[in-house]
């Protein structure tokens, strides 16, 4: 059996709402949740290890650290997972079901997913799914109703497993228009993250500095493009991740 660990040191939070991003079409949810670790100052509070995982290491200022990171918001009430490797769609499985049993076993609220969708329209509209109906409802006033089609990689697995184990999941996916990074369609998703939970995360530095976080990542955003389209080789619906 593979195994996978989510290793934490002492949370402060009680109950709180978690935010997954994995690295998908135009980077939207890890350049959100980049944003939020900058933004609010965070440091990492524990990671997620397998065997399975690529040998690879961060480096953040010179200083080592794995590449799935799990931060806390205390003043937020939040968890924070933030990946900056992609994740092979062979070990999607594994890990969702360790997120969200993690996810249950500290008592979190709801999961968002965030993510994103490539429409080629340049609107940066923000699409939403939930995991059920009535949870649908919350979100509806502030999304695009995502009515069809399918969310691959990893920002999907999580919110399948939500549904297997009855445990309140959303999808954010931020319009984007391919897999260039896109920092304009984070701030969309951030914007609605405040709305919808009454946050006051500002985004005027992540327009500001848009088009230097676009040259940053753009090995990655390439790195993902490639894990993406081994993916769709295997899909007969359009994906959204």
């Amino acid at each position: 059996m593979v195994k996978t660990q989510i290793i934490v040191r002492d949370l402060e939070v009680k109950e709180p709402v978690m935010l997954t991003s994995f690295p998908g079409i135009g980077l939207v949810g890890t350049i959100a949740t980049a944003h939020f670790v900058t933004e609010l100052n965070l440091e990492y509070k524990g990671v997620i290890t397998s065997e399975v995982l690529p040998p690879v290491a961060t480096l953040i200022d010179g200083v080592i650290a794995p590449p799935i990171r799990i931060y806390e918001s205390a003043e937020y009430n939040a968890i924070l997972i933030h990946s900056d490797i992609p994740i092979a769609l062979e070990i999607s499985g594994l890990l969702s079901q360790e997120i969200v049993n993690w996810a249950k076993s500290i008592n979190a609220t709801k999961i968002y997913s965030l993510a994103g969708v490539a429409t080629f329209e340049g609107k940066h509209r923000v699409f939403g799914a939930a995991t059920t109906k009535e949870l649908l409802d919350e979100i509806k006033d502030h999304v695009e109703v995502f009515r069809t089609g399918t969310i691959s990689g990893l920002a999907g697995s999580i919110l399948n497993e939500c549904v297997y184990q009855d445990f309140p999941g959303f999808a954010l996916l931020g319009e984007t228009s391919g897999f260039n990074p896109d920092p304009r369609a984070s701030a969309q998703i951030i914007e609605v993250l405040n709305n919808i939970l009454g946050w006051s995360i500002g985004v005027d530095r992540l327009i500001k500095e848009a088009e230097f976080i676009e040259t940053q990542m753009q090995k990655l955003a390439e790195q993902t493009r490639i894990q993406e389209q081994k993916v769709s080789r295997k899909e007969e619906f359009p994906m959204y991740g």
